[in-house]
């Protein structure tokens, strides 16, 4: 005999709202609690690049150049670059890979105006979904991608050494 209290939960599960609602917390607690480690945020310093790297055990390599330095991290699957001002201060990341990273740690302190930015343009398009570019004048992020193939480029205007051009970033 089926417990009165177990098929009231399956009738529930078979409902389109309340699989929208798991789906709903399932994203909110994998935003909450990352399955991989923090990286350098967007507009902080870079002394976490060598620790980050460590604790993804990724590849790590450093590429100097005039205006900037650019810290590339693989992990065989993701590949983030981290451009760093010649001042020590994270002015753009960007990310390829078959899942997205976690942009609350990408985007570091920039990560709220980003939030806020993404549902306000979910909202006033709904049935778009594999891009989004959010312009700000202290952020821009232009991300988008599918299954197995998401890339994209978050980067402080302010920052941005001069002469630099974000389009050249990869």
């Amino acid at each position: 005999m089926i417990d009165a209290k177990f098929r009231g939960s399956a009738a529930l599960r078979s409902k389109p709202m309340n699989k929208l609602l798991v789906a709903a917390a399932l994203s909110l607690s994998a935003a909450c609690f990352p399955l991989t480690p923090a990286m350098a945020a967007l507009g902080g310093n870079a002394d976490s690049v060598s620790a980050d790297n460590n604790a993804l055990r990724g590849q790590l390599h450093s590429t100097p150049l005039v205006d900037y330095t650019v810290q590339q991290i693989s992990t065989g699957s993701l590949v983030v670059h981290e451009y760093v001002t010649r001042a020590g201060q994270v002015f753009a990341v960007t990310w390829q890979g078959p899942t997205p990273p976690d942009l609350r740690q990408l985007l570091g302190n920039y990560f709220a105006s980003f939030h806020s930015a993404a549902v306000a343009s979910h909202t006033a398009n709904p049935g778009i979904h594999r891009h989004l570019n959010v312009a700000q004048s202290d952020l821009i992020v232009q991300a988008g991608g599918r299954l197995r193939d998401f890339h994209g480029l978050a980067y402080i205007p302010s920052l941005v050494p001069a002469g630099v051009s974000v389009s050249k970033l990869q």
